[in-house]
């Protein structure tokens, strides 16, 4: 449940929301809303359904749940990416030079990595 807090809580600040706004609109205290972004406290399944409706998100993504379609050679096939990974290539992509290494060997890159933070 640690990305339902995450995702609980960047969603909520997205829609300028304070945790006592939140809490008020779906029936809960803004101390059940602060429990479960910080993990310590698990919604029902009502008030996750009430969650995802408040913040005009699927609750499916509030649970960590991203599906998008990419197509390879005509063939479509479904994929899970969460959103810090698609973070993770846009920064990629804004340095070409390393990206492109990227590309071409990841098992290289990943080792070079490995190797210097260790």
């Amino acid at each position: 449940m640690l990305l339902f807090s995450k995702r609980l809580k960047e969603t909520r600040k997205s829609a300028a929301l304070t945790q006592q706004q939140l809490g008020d609109m779906i029936g809960v205290t803004k101390v059940s809303i602060c429990c479960y972004e910080k993990g310590t406290r698990t919604p029902t399944l009502d008030t996750l359904i009430d969650l995802a409706n408040a913040l005009h998100v699927e609750f499916n993504y509030l649970l960590g749940n991203d599906d998008y379609v990419v197509a390879d050679d005509d063939k479509e096939y479904g994929m899970n990416i969460a959103k810090d990974e698609i973070n993770l290539i846009k920064v990629l992509r804004k340095h070409n030079d390393l990206y492109d290494k990227l590309i071409a060997d990841p098992e290289r890159v990943v080792k070079l990595i490995e190797q210097k933070i260790r």
